[in-house]
């Protein structure tokens, strides 16, 4: 009995130290470490396993940012990164962290050079301990915190944790993959909490664009907490807390929760089922940050010269204007510029002809006005701007008001209710621009050769021998390498796709092994390949037997799809052109076909549906009339439409159906789908712009009814042709049915029928018929009328007579 009782005695006592056995295992000692890139490295787990702390791998695969993260999700969702002066800290290969007695977390680069600590003021580290909440803590012998993650936050707040006295709350990364410093901060100044941006690369901080309502105004916030209960609190100097808003994320016990400030500026509380599912948006503030308070000083949300919409998820879309482009493709924030030089000397205020106006209902640069003119007519105000040397926009509204406006553009915003127009000018195409442009590398080229020169003269025979090999070898290295990944059109100027080997694209592909489609032009294959210092997910289309003879074609149209720049068309990465060999190197997409996004069973919403139709109209206009080359699709069907991560539609598959027209004007030539190709393919009439038009009704319809264009499976046989059913519902009233029980679309029923007219429209069979794309555009977005169409029909009925 003695020993039994002894035993359970034991038991008891190991039950009683259970907790604390756990914990120590999951302390982390002082002396040990983690190394970046090293898979036997693992990092430091709570002790649910919900979080992580150690390296996260960035795009490139040699740059490391020391971070937490979520660990049981698929995603890793970082919420912390170490950070100094509010700019993570990205760290090489071979890097290491560890946890010391004196500096709490070191990190020191291969070489063992000090790159970043958590700085401790007093030190004696014992050890350090990855808490369930996702805040990791310094602890001394005595089990008191020395330092926390949770005191210096980036760009998330977290259940449990409390940001106070401090002046900037939370700041943004410049990405949702690029963790370098972004230009949006959450701070707290003379006790409210707001949104602003920052001017970088200094620390400047704008006017807010947003300050949060105060729910106890007279009592100063002291700073910001996320209670256990889901909700997001503002704190008070008298010790109060107040929500900031009455919506709960959930409880922490059942779901993922976090607050963050968005790259875009947009500050999320999101929520996520432990179980399984993605992060939800909670609430968000602002809502529509495209009309949010004016900045006077600053840019903007977008940047200069840019405009501001919203998509489908309430988030900002910054565009440039049509005759402006990125000044910085890796960072867009830094604005748009326009194709000519703003300046009011003698070549340019003489020459009003050099210029157009592009017509943009109610869009305005508030901020941007130099003068107003009123009482003023439209077409008065059109030509003031274009014989004005400072004017690049005007805008007309009210019936008599005439605003200028002077670059930089600044807060661009779409605005309905301004009930206005504006005029957006821009260099005609064709007309190069009369300023002298900046150094080029020609000019690089000349400079360089006058050094070469001053060095020989003053220079021996033997070292002159010496500098010109060394010289030549140099060009001719330049020279192999441009021709490697350039093309040149028929003006010389370079256009920026690579060119790869096959054996290049056959390794990325892993020997063409996974196959992502099968469409008109060939079979399209994923992979992974290093573009300059980072490694790429990419989709290859090996095109078919087709165009195996036809190589100068072949440079021709790819040179033409290099030349193309829109945000609702796949971005062309490359190509190859070796043998018989004729491939494609795209963006990858991950989101895949609108295909497979329309005809599953969890459909998309009205208004996403909505957004992808005005992506794919805006893309076929951009490709019709706006590109230096007018490109005749041919093949637009949901197979031939890609959606980013934002579900945003991205034409593929354009410029190659030229191709193959011009090899033969047979019937082989055809390369539409059926269902989608419009009548004048086979009637031997002339092939222009106006089949892709009707490709696009096809499409609409689609859309609009989530089905496909033909289903022979339809329960009544009057419905197994898409066209034919929905020009019946148009002309008997019952719209309704095209929409089945989805209410959102039944409560918008004015859009849903002017959708549905502009679709009929669209597939007239009479080509002289069908709209523009740009008359299309401007019926969907309800800036023109859309009349009673005719039956699509009558065209083939009267032929026949």
């Amino acid at each position: 009995m003695a020993s039994l009782a002894s035993v359970s005695h034991l038991l008891l006592l190991f039950l009683l130290l259970l907790p604390y056995l756990a914990i120590s295992q999951s302390n982390i000692t002082t002396g040990k470490s983690l190394v970046a890139g090293d898979k036997a490295s693992t990092p430091w787990l709570s002790p649910s396993g919900d979080f992580a702390l150690g390296f996260s791998q960035l795009d490139n695969g040699e740059n490391f940012l020391v971070s937490i993260w979520y660990d049981k999700i698929r995603e890793k969702t970082i919420v912390w990164c170490a950070s100094e002066n509010n700019k993570p800290v990205i760290v090489p290969r071979g890097s290491r962290l560890a946890v010391a007695a004196d500096h709490g977390l070191a990190l020191n680069d291969p070489g063992g050079g000090s790159l970043w600590s958590s700085n401790l003021i007093v030190g004696g580290v014992a050890y350090g301990y990855m808490n369930d909440t996702g805040n990791f803590v310094l602890k001394n012998s005595n089990s008191e915190i020395l330092w926390e993650s949770f005191k210096n936050p980036t760009d998330t707040i977290l259940p449990g944790q409390i940001i106070s006295d401090n002046r900037i709350l939370l700041s943004s990364r410049q990405s949702a993959s690029n963790f370098s410093l972004g230009r949006f901060q959450l701070h707290l100044q003379d006790g409210k909490l707001l949104l602003r941006t920052i001017n970088l690369p200094s620390s400047y901080a704008n006017d807010p664009y947003f300050t949060f309502p105060a729910p106890l105004p007279f009592i100063p916030g002291t700073g910001i907490s996320f209670n256990d209960s889901g909700f997001l609190n503002l704190l008070h100097d008298n010790g109060q807390m107040s929500p900031l808003r009455t919506v709960s994320g959930e409880s922490p016990r059942d779901y993922y929760l976090r607050a963050t400030l968005e790259s875009d500026g947009v500050f999320i509380q999101y929520s996520r089922p432990k179980t399984g599912g993605t992060w939800k948006g909670v609430w968000r503030e602002p809502e529509n940050i495209c009309k949010t308070d004016l900045a006077p000083i600053g840019s903007g949300i977008c940047g200069f010269n840019r405009i501001c919409r919203l998509d489908v998820n309430y988030r900002p879309v910054c565009d440039c204007p049509r005759g402006f482009s990125l000044f910085d493709e890796k960072d867009e924030y830094r604005g748009c510029v326009p194709n000519y030089s703003q300046s009011c000397g003698e070549a340019q205020s003489s020459r009003p002809d050099m210029f157009v106006l592009d017509e943009i209902t109610n869009i305005d640069w508030p901020t941007s006005d130099y003068e107003l003119l009123q009482p003023f007519k439209e077409d008065e105000c059109k030509d003031s701007c274009l014989h004005d040397c400072m004017c690049a926009v005007a805008i007309f509204r009210g019936g008599d008001m005439c605003w200028k406006k002077k670059l930089p553009l600044s807060n661009g915003r779409i605005d309905t209710s301004l009930n206005s127009k504006a005029f957006i000018k821009r260099r005609k195409d064709g007309i190069p621009p009369q300023t002298p442009s900046p150094p080029g590398p020609d000019d690089d080229k000349k400079d360089t050769l006058i050094l070469a020169g001053s060095v020989l003269l003053g220079s021996s025979v033997f070292v002159n021998f010496i500098l010109i090999a060394a010289t030549g070898l140099g060009f001719f290295l330049i020279y192999q390498n441009k021709l490697k990944k350039y093309f040149k059109d028929e003006s010389g100027m370079d256009i920026n796709i690579r060119s790869f080997t096959y054996k290049e694209l056959e390794d990325a592909t892993g020997g063409f092994k996974e196959e992502l489609g099968r469409g008109s032009f060939g079979i399209v294959y994923k992979g992974v390949i290093a573009i300059g210092d980072s490694k790429n997910v990419i989709a290859v289309k090996k095109l078919d037997r087709s165009f195996q003879e036809s190589e100068k074609e072949f440079k021709t149209e790819v040179i033409v799809i290099g030349q193309t720049h829109h945000k609702n068309l796949v971005r062309l990465i490359g190509y190859c052109n070796e043998g018989q060999n004729r491939l494609l190197v795209y963006e990858f997409l991950s989101n895949g076909t609108l295909a497979s996004f329309l005809f599953e069973d969890l459909k998309p919403s009205w208004e996403q549906r909505a957004q992808i139709a005005l992506g794919i109209g805006r893309g076929l206009l951009y490709l019709h009339e706006e590109c230096s080359t007018q490109i005749i699709h041919c093949d637009i069907k949901p197979q031939n439409i890609l959606l980013d991560d934002y579900y945003n539609a991205r034409i593929s598959d354009f410029g190659l159906a030229k191709l193959l027209i011009s090899q033969t004007h047979t019937h082989t030539a055809i390369r539409g789908t059926r269902g989608y190709v419009a009548p004048e393919w086979f009637r031997n009439m002339p092939i222009t712009v106006k089949v892709d038009v009707y490709s696009f009704g096809i499409l609409l319809l689609e859309i609009v009814c989530c089905r496909r264009s033909i289903d022979i499976e339809a329960s009544n046989e009057d419905r197994v042709i898409l066209a034919d059913w929905a020009y019946d519902c148009y002309q008997e009233g019952t719209l309704e049915a095209l929409v089945g029980e989805d209410e959102a679309a039944m409560n918008d029923m004015k859009k849903l029928e002017r959708f549905v007219r502009v679709a009929i429209w669209c597939i007239q069979e009479d080509p002289a018929l069908r709209p523009s794309m740009k008359k299309v555009m401007l019926m969907l977005e309800g800036i023109i009328q859309v009349s009673a169409p005719p039956s699509p029909f009558a065209y083939s009925t009267i032929s026949t007579v």
